[in-house]
């Protein structure tokens, strides 16, 4: 069995997060998402403007469409592909990394 230090574990999860909200929520991977679901844009009586997702098709394109739709979900497959990329491919580890620095600046900036 693989044993992972903290500071990997760290590192994974960090990266695990990010890759989760590029995919999930990030403009650029918007491509991604548009086969499998609609982002409607209503505004509300405050003149804010509030985001709802409508999943297409049936089948495998609505069951993608829910997961790239779900946090958690996507999540779960990203956290897998994160550490089976560590464990068996070695040389994904400076993408990995890429990844968890921009999640720790993501954090930062969501509080700042």
């Amino acid at each position: 069995m693989t044993t992972i230090d903290w500071f990997d574990f760290i590192i994974l999860s960090l990266a695990s997060f990010r890759l989760t909200h590029f995919i999930v929520f990030d403009e650029i991977t918007s491509f991604i998402r548009r086969p499998f679901m609609n982002e409607i844009f209503k505004e509300d009586s405050s003149g804010n403007i509030e985001t709802y997702i409508e999943i297409k098709g049936t089948g495998l394109r609505s069951w993608i469409g829910k997961l790239l739709s779900c946090y958690w979900c996507t999540g779960f497959w990203c956290s897998l592909g994160v550490v089976l990329s560590y464990i068996y491919l070695p040389f994904t580890f400076p993408v990995i990394l890429v990844f968890a620095v921009a999640g720790v600046a993501a954090l930062i900036e969501s509080k700042i």
